[in-house]
């Protein structure tokens, strides 16, 4: 029997050892913390009972998943839940834009930029599930579906900045860059339309999706499947060099390009270690969770129905601020993420006590406080919010890189999604996943497709795994 290890223990750690073992491969999943998941994990740091998601929280994508769906996820455990409004973006006055699962139901809430949005989107949408094959999975490559990924990707290539010119309102700029903004990169780069392309597609096929109980139940699903086909998984053991590994046949890396070149040393060719050490690292994200009596007074009556809002203003303001961040300055008012799961999963609330999700873009490794910063951008549109806040717990971009070091300098999404590294993942090459060591592949969201709890990246590692094992995949 072929063996495996699998150095990290995050949601593409899990996929790709679930992928391993379900093939036949003995495998051992090794977890420096004492708690699996990574970026995939769920806590009750205010209240008991009061569920918060460590990071990964709006799961567009990983409910789409053919690969998660194909591993029977919710024969152990896992549910997914719907909010009655997917994401919504308020802007000053009261007004917002909504986004919807339909498409058609979106585009009329857009009004004059109704037709714009179905043109974008209404196919697709329609064509995902044969999209996703190309969507997420490495995009130097002949494609499964050239016609419709010329058709889809055309404008993934524009700014976002150009790409909102189609829409002629403030809802619907904001709405398209509010989901772009997800990229963590200056919306006037070329490129800068493709993340939220992509999720504004999945989204539109399977909705806005949060996991039953938490993100962790992502996470005890994957490693239920792992073990239910022989698997182990160890936690608190730290993997540093490349001596401390035992043996196998087979090693994937679910971390940061630098920590595999820590591991590896001398063994990586010396192109792969340059590139590794010169990966790029974007913004970081500033969390604060809330625990809140009775919900956010939100002005928008949308916003009071969506899972997930963006507050960040008009498409200028956005803008201005996402390129002021990438820059290192920190925002007065910068964009900020809100989850609202409990709308979709009342599970995670306490009685009349709700947890709210919110994190900040601030500029990487940030050392300053930007709590004060999120409570304003809440109220400016939901006044009254403060008021309702009966508890809160705040990581920082420190505290994000300390509690899981694949954030380096608090980046959630392992790298800047610049044009190269979105398309090549951390070095030049036809093969992301390769390290240079025969045997040794990368997995983690620093590859394409990139971050969420898609599992992809694992997927496809574990798929070069299995071909170097001589194992079809």
């Amino acid at each position: 029997m072929s063996s495996a290890v699998v150095v990290g223990s995050g949601p593409n750690g899990l996929a790709a050892a679930a992928a391993l073992s379900r093939r036949g491969v003995s495998v051992t999943v090794l977890e420096a913390s004492d708690e699996i998941g990574g970026g995939t994990r769920t806590s009750e740091g205010i209240l008991p009972g009061l569920l918060h998601d460590h990071c990964a929280a709006i799961h567009p994508m990983a409910a789409g998943s053919k690969f998660l769906r194909d591993l029977g996820l919710e024969e152990h455990g896992l549910v997914w839940r719907l909010p009655e409004v997917d994401c919504a973006h308020p802007l000053d006055g009261g007004g917002a834009g909504v986004l919807h699962r339909s498409v058609e139901e979106t585009a009329r809430g857009l009004g004059p930029d109704g037709e714009a949005w179905r043109r974008l989107f209404r196919r697709p949408a329609s064509w995902y599930d044969e999209l996703s094959d190309d969507i997420l999975g490495p995009l130097v490559r002949v494609p499964r579906h050239p016609v419709r990924l010329a058709r889809f990707g055309a404008p993934t290539l524009l700014p976002a900045t150009v790409l909102a010119r189609l829409f002629r309102t403030e809802e619907g700029r904001a709405l398209f860059a509010g989901v772009a903004a997800h990229a963590f990169h200056p919306l006037g780069r070329p490129l800068s339309s493709a993340i939220g392309m992509g999720i504004l597609t999945a989204g539109h096929a399977n909705g806005w999706a949060v996991a039953e109980g938490g993100s962790q139940a992502i996470t005890r699903a994957m490693a239920a499947v792992v073990r239910a086909n022989g698997g182990r998984i160890e936690t608190g053991v730290r993997v540093t060099s490349a001596a401390e590994l035992p043996a196998s046949d087979v090693v994937l890396y679910d971390l940061a390009p630098a920590a595999v070149a820590d591991i590896l040393g001398n063994r990586l060719p010396a192109r792969v270690a340059r590139a590794y050490r010169r990966f790029r690292h974007g913004p970081a994200a500033f969390k604060v969770d809330f625990a809140v009596e009775g919900g956010v007074p939100w002005t928008a009556e949308a916003a009071r129905r969506a899972g997930t809002l963006h507050l960040g203003g008009p498409l200028a303001e956005v803008v201005a601020n996402e390129r002021a961040v990438h820059r290192g300055r920190m925002p007065e008012r910068p964009f900020v993420l809100v989850g609202q799961q409990y709308l979709a999963d009342p599970t995670r609330s306490v009685g009349d006590v709700h947890p709210l999700y919110t994190y900040a873009h601030v500029p990487h490794g940030y050392t300053g406080d930007a709590t004060e910063a999120i409570v304003r951008q809440v109220e400016r549109f939901a006044p009254g919010f403060r008021d309702r806040v009966v508890g809160l717990q705040v990581r920082s971009a420190a505290a994000f890189a300390e509690d899981n070091p694949n954030y380096v300098g608090g980046d959630i999404l392992t790298g800047a999604k610049d044009v190269r590294q979105l398309l090549l993942g951390p070095r030049p090459g036809v093969q992301p996943y390769d390290v240079g060591v025969p045997g040794h592949f990368i997995c983690s969201a620093a590859t394409p497709p990139g971050p969420g709890a898609h599992g992809m990246c694992g997927a496809h590692a574990a798929a070069r795994a299995l071909r170097w094992l001589g194992t079809e995949a």
